[in-house]
């Protein structure tokens, strides 16, 4: 018994199906957090290690080598990235994709631990923590005070605020722009340090051993037991600066009246540190507040639940203070979705147009239209238990899905609809039209899942992406097969009507079908009078089309407008903060005044806050929606977004000192890297050299009119003095060189010596010289103590030179690398810009040296490379299920030739409408190699139905079966593009990312149904002469009859 009869017989089995479909769905959509990408994870550990003062090639060679050698050795590692700063070095582990990132922790940590001994002794314990570089704020708030007090606005963020946002279901991290910790502050008086001949080392070795806390261990006695505890804090800043002095110049001073306190020699109180960053808000000094999510929730549903306890902290906050949205990024996703949503809609009223004219029936259409929801809110559960999100690659293939699980229905339906227009009953013909399509509709859902089955082989990021489109598509696609076999042919049997095709729009359509079916099979009889013309003719299409894929642009996805930018202004290496704050106002102004502005947050010293990041400042710009863009004052018209971001990188590098390098945020989240559609590192054994070849590679990159926002990790010229140690005059005073190294460490550079209590927290103790307002000359104002307990000025045992050193040093697995990353020029190819660094790498650099392709280069590369891997495998997987259906070598070969026609609509539908080839199309083109099929599935299948039933000859045949299958052929293919057309003319949010796909769809099918129509037949009749079906058919059933025959006479 056929799956059809048992839904015929069973109706309200048929019916309980289709609506707890729809119930299980609907409750699985409610329930499914929504992103703008799939949640992929990049497996990474990053190892962060602080040594005060100590220089980048100190940090190399003493901290970072050692841990990356014992790293090497960890299972499932991709690469090792480091990056040596004066004081600090981190170091990322990127795994494998596959690999668990918390095993992968803790295999890290064990190897960090072990190292910890060859680490110099003052270096502080390395930190570890899990990242991924996928996982940036989704939210950028700015709190600003109008008091201008910003110990309190800070102490306030820190105590109050952080607290309450964490508390928010959802929140992950709360990151502080802009902060500058609390410190106990002691400043040391260089004259009253020489009045006592004390040295900066008997004040540290002071604060060590005299103000701590510790445990003493248990008392007990018959009933108690008591804990003891030494209390040797300080718990007032009055009490920190009587802490005496006991030593002098490393000499104990045994006379009591002799000892010096703290407040003696330098000013002790509580402060803020040193301010190695600032941001402001429109102008206005503000702290960065940034909100990360947790992994697997919904974004847009934490953002909104921020959003409300800004509203509930608002009224509460101290007069004159406020909390701004400075950076949004739910928003974009907010509206891509409900674009998305929309053109869900208008795909599914322009299918019922398309279902409607081509039935001339409103039941006949309701009857397909209810399999969109069937299958669609199916999909979702099987998504939600998948653990998916609703982003844009499952809701796109959901949309572009509803012309294809109407297509299932269309075939059921419409034979049902034939045989009920010859006069059978409505019961009668649906039973008759089911059985007799039933082959086909699984034959062609078949088709369309198993070009999918590739994509789980795929590798990279772009493989997690592909898998989640083709599991959406697969679902929605089984789900509508198994609702036209069961629940189709149960309504058709109880409401569907063909009468309404007497109206006077019904009859106009089919006349014109009627009209159309004539003119088909003339065409078809004239083509199977010439059917090498015809082939050849065909074939020289396909071969120019594909030449025209050299003129499309390439590129991994393309840029959209989110109306919210990065503008990074890179100043000269050793600015001070004052200078660099000064030329970010100018910038804050210049982007203020355009009409096409909304807001501006300036975070200047960038956030990693170091002295070495003073030279730079980060801005957050949003823009306004685009319909509420001011004009552009010089071409009178509304700029996108891009266009915009053209104009300020020439107007920003015109403020002296300062080099914009601006970031598109749509670029992100494809790969591991930073953003960039160009980003390579230069790998090779000399320093110097690599610096040369990376000035040369970034100039020939500038000139080349192919990339702006050229930029690397490499800067030499931070300002640097070194003391030089007199090793003669330092003996012969008694000085050793450590005393030197750790003196100036801690007078100019600053040292923790221990942790301060106040209010609930701890806060570090630094100890440093007192500024005195002349830095350059502070060195000369220090004395080191000797062995005898004197002290000596510096000058006598060192020498200051000025020179340059690396800001930082970075490598690349064991190797020494520098990174450069690059933005195209508007309208240029990726695939150019990557063939440029390629060939200009190849011919620059020397045996030794050599680029390797990282973030989204190495993705790109990879996607191209994985989409011909797909596109092969799918082949031949399509192949081995249509031959199995068929039980035929040659009929999958004829089914197959729709295939090079539907890639010749997508390249020239690309080229026509001036759209790249990127990841998105790449999935059109991966869809289409499913959805044409279907039409030459119609084809053969009925066209052997038709030889089964006596018409041997293939040309009779298919002049009986071709015509008859015209109607449901276009009808499907009419569906499939009307269902793409919301999406190909989409102008709203993400429809950058959602017209590649659909026009790919559009132009695809549409040359494919209009040749397939043709060249199939005729590739049918050519190939009729190889094959032996009929005979072997009927020698099988002889075979089989007679062997049944035997059975029974047994």
């Amino acid at each position: 018994m056929k799956l059809s009869d048992i839904s015929i017989k069973n109706p309200v089995f048929a019916w309980m199906l289709m609506f707890g479909l729809m119930m299980f769905g609907l409750i699985s959509f409610s329930r499914m957090g929504v992103s703008q990408m799939p949640d992929v994870d990049f497996p990474t550990v990053n190892v962060s290690v602080t040594l005060d003062g100590a220089a980048p090639e100190v940090m190399e060679t003493q901290v970072v080598d050692p841990i990356e050698s014992a790293l090497m050795t960890v299972e499932g590692i991709q690469s090792i990235k480091s990056s040596s700063k004066t004081g600090n070095a981190s170091i990322t582990v990127e795994f494998d994709l596959d690999r668990n990132i918390d095993v992968a922790l803790q295999d890290v940590q064990a190897k960090v631990a072990a190292t910890q001994r060859l680490l110099p002794d003052d270096v502080d314990p390395p930190t570890l923590s899990k990242t991924n570089p996928d996982d940036q704020p989704i939210l950028w708030l700015a709190l600003t005070y109008d008091k201008n007090d910003p110990e309190f606005l800070m102490s306030y963020a820190r105590d109050y605020l952080r607290d309450r946002f964490t508390t928010v279901e959802g929140v992950g991290d709360i990151f502080l722009g802009g902060y500058t910790d609390p410190v106990m502050r002691v400043h040391v008086r260089p004259k009253d340090l020489l009045r006592y001949n004390i040295s900066v080392n008997d004040v540290m070795d002071a604060v060590r051993n005299e103000h701590s806390e510790l445990p003493g261990g248990y008392i007990e006695t018959d009933k108690k037991t008591f804990n003891v505890r030494t209390m040797g804090e300080a718990k007032t800043e009055e009490e920190f600066r009587s802490i005496v002095i006991s030593r002098r110049a490393g000499v104990t001073v045994a006379d009591p009246t002799n000892m010096v306190k703290i407040n003696q020699v330098a000013d002790a109180s509580m402060g803020l540190d040193k301010i190695t960053r600032m941001s402001r808000f429109n102008g206005q000094p503000a702290l960065g507040v940034g909100i990360r999510k947790q992994r697997g929730t919904n974004a847009v549903a934490v953002a909104s639940a921020v959003k409300e306890k800004i509203e509930e902290i608002q009224p509460q906050l101290p007069e004159g203070m406020k909390i701004h949205v400075n950076f949004d990024s739910t928003k974009f996703i907010e509206q891509s979705v409900h674009e998305l949503n929309k053109h869900l809609m208008l795909a599914v009223v322009l299918t019922s147009l398309v279902c409607w004219l081509f039935l001339g029936s409103w039941s006949a259409t309701f009857n397909v239209l209810l399999s969109i929801p069937t299958s669609l809110l199916g999909a979702f559960i099987g998504l939600y238990f998948l653990g998916y999100t609703l982003n844009t690659f499952t809701l796109l293939g959901l949309t572009l899905a509803i012309g294809i699980v109407v297509d299932d229905a269309i075939m059921v339906l419409e034979n049902i609809f034939r045989y009920n227009e010859n006069g059978r009953g409505r019961i009668e013909s649906a039973i008759l039209g089911a059985r007799e399509i039933s082959f086909a509709a699984m034959a062609a859902t078949a088709a369309v899942i198993a070009i999918f089955l590739p994509v789980a082989f795929m590798k990279g990021i772009i493989g997690k992406f592909f898998m989640q489109f083709g599991v959406t598509i697969s679902i929605a696609v089984f789900l509508s097969l198994v609702e036209s076999l069961t629940i189709t042919p149960m309504r058709c049997a109880g409401f569907v009507h063909h009468g309404e095709r007497t109206t006077k729009i019904g009859r106009a359509f089919e006349a014109f079908m009627e009209g159309l079916k004539v003119s088909y099979d003339k065409w078809l009889r004239i083509c199977l009078q010439h059917r090498w013309k015809v082939l050849v003719g065909s074939l020289v299409f396909v071969a120019v089309s594909f030449v025209s894929i050299k003129f499309l642009n390439k590129e991994m996805s393309p840029a959209q407008d989110q109306s919210i930018f990065i503008a990074r202004l890179v100043l000269p290496v050793g600015t001070s903060l004052a200078y660099t704050n000064a030329q970010t106002l100018k910038a804050e102004q210049w982007l203020m005044a355009r009409p096409e502005v909304e807001k501006v947050y300036a975070a200047i010293g960038g956030f990693g806050g170091g002295i070495s990041d003073a030279n730079t400042t980060m801005m957050f710009v949003t823009l306004k929606e685009k319909p509420q863009r001011g004009k552009d004052p010089a071409s009178g018209k509304v700029l996108s977004q891009q266009e915009f971001m053209q104009i300020a990188r020439k107007e920003l590098a015109k403020i002296p000192d300062v080099r914009p390098v601006l970031m598109d945020l749509s670029q992100q989240g494809f790969s591991g890297g930073r953003g960039y559609p160009i980003e390579f590192t230069l790998l090779g054994s000399d320093w110097d050299k690599l610096a040369k070849y990376t000035e040369q590679m970034m100039k020939e990159m500038e000139n080349s009119g192919l990339m702006v926002d050229v930029d690397s990790n490499y800067l030499l010229g931070m300002p640097e003095i070194q003391v030089q140690p007199d090793r003669v005059a330092a003996a012969q005073h008694g000085v050793s060189i450590n005393s030197i190294g750790s003196t100036v460490n801690a007078l100019i550079g600053g040292v923790k010596v221990g942790e301060y209590p106040q209010g609930g927290h701890r806060y570090d103790i630094k100890v440093k010289l007192l500024d005195q307002g002349k830095p350059m000359d502070e060195i000369k104002t220090l004395f080191v103590g000797n062995s005898r307990g004197n002290l000596i000025p510096l000058p006598r045992v060192t020498k200051e030179v000025e020179g340059s050193s690396l800001q930082s040093i970075s490598r690349s697995n064991r190797q020494r690398a520098i990174t450069i990353t690059a933005n195209m020029k508007p309208g240029v190819s990726q695939q150019a810009a990557m063939n440029f660094v390629e060939a200009t790498a190849k011919k620059m650099l020397e045996p030794g040296y050599m680029i390797d392709q990282g973030g989204s280069s190495k993705t790109f590369k990879e996607s191209f490379e994985s989409l011909i891997f797909a596109l092969v495998l799918g082949l031949i997987i399509a192949y081995m299920v249509l031959a199995s259906q068929f039980n035929s070598f040659i009929d999958p070969v004829t089914i197959l030739m729709a295939l090079p026609f539907s890639f010749s609509g997508a390249f020239f539908a690309l080229l026509i409408t001036g759209q790249s080839l990127n990841m998105f199309s790449m999935i059109g083109l991966l869809l289409l190699m499913g959805i044409v099929k279907k039409n030459s599935i119609l084809l053969i299948e009925f066209t052997n139905t038709v030889r089964d039933r006596g018409t041997s000859e293939a040309n009779a045949a298919l002049i009986e079966a071709c015509p008859i299958r015209l109607r449901p052929i276009l009808m499907t293919s009419i569906a499939t593009i009307a269902a793409a057309i919301p999406s190909a003319t989409a102008t709203g949010a993400g429809s950058e990312t959602m017209r590649p796909m659909a026009i790919c769809l559009i132009g695809g099918v549409f040359v494919s149904t209009a040749l397939t129509l043709f060249v199939v037949p005729v590739v049918y009749s050519l190939m009729d002469k190889f094959k032996t079906r009929d005979e072997v058919r009927e020698k099988t059933k002889q075979a089989f009859a007679a062997v049944g025959n035997e059975a029974l006479d047994a």
